[in-house]
């Protein structure tokens, strides 16, 4: 027999069946207060005290909004992985040479990072660490489109390899972990702002993988 729900949870069940303006914006809000707390702090150090009291409230005000620091975590980084996702099978897709994918798809990442700061951030710098070993509908999610991503990212670097365009040497998936690391540790320096743009990130990124990643060998003739 399920356990009765308290008056807050109602409340905020109610208030999200309703959908108002005002509520989704005030939950945007939070969730965007929670994101900052998160990034700096990191999640298991941020306390709902903290967030409340940043967000200008109490944390029993909070459970309006959500039911706890958990689902503030699943609300910041929810939506980032299936849009990147859904990008990264799009531009797998295209009528384009390996490495202009490739481009593609490093330059969307870095996008990413800046579109979405602190999100992104908080989804490379705790997400994994938070869902590979739950078994929520959730967690299984995002592990099962985590690991869709990659292998997007595997398969075209082995059609790069096929072709003689990248090097043969080293394992497409060793490659594809080196090169997710270059774009993934960004997290821990990269703050948008007029100094330093995604487009400049990821330019850099390909650059520096491509000189080491180029095949030396004659690309396979075109049939």
């Amino acid at each position: 027999m399920a356990a009765p729900q308290s008056n807050i949870t109602r409340r905020r069940l109610a208030a999200r069946a309703e959908g108002s303006d005002e509520y989704q914006t005030k939950l945007r809000e939070l969730v965007n207060v929670a994101a900052d707390v998160f990034k700096e702090k990191g999640y298991e150090a941020a306390t709902l005290a903290e967030i409340a009291e940043r967000f200008g409230s109490v944390r029993a005000s909070l459970y309006y909004y959500v039911s706890g620091k958990e689902e503030l975590f699943q609300e910041a980084v929810r939506d980032i992985l299936a849009r990147n996702l859904a990008d990264a099978e799009r531009i797998h897709g295209l009528d384009l040479q390996v490495r202009e994918k490739l481009d593609m798809l490093i330059s969307q990442l870095i996008a990413s990072y800046e579109d979405h700061y602190p999100h992104m951030s908080v989804y490379v710098q705790e997400n994994m660490l938070r869902v590979t070993g739950e078994r929520t509908v959730w967690a299984t999610q995002m592990v099962r489109d985590t690991r869709r991503l990659e292998k997007v990212w595997i398969r075209l670097l082995q059609q790069g390899m096929d072709e003689r365009v990248l090097r043969s040497d080293i394992p497409a998936v060793l490659m594809a972990n080196i090169l997710f690391g270059m774009c993934n540790w960004t997290h821990r320096w990269f703050k948008p702002g007029p100094k330093l743009s995604a487009s400049q990130i990821a330019d850099a990124i390909s650059k520096i993988f491509f000189e080491g990643a180029v095949s030396q060998v004659p690309p396979a003739p075109v049939t």
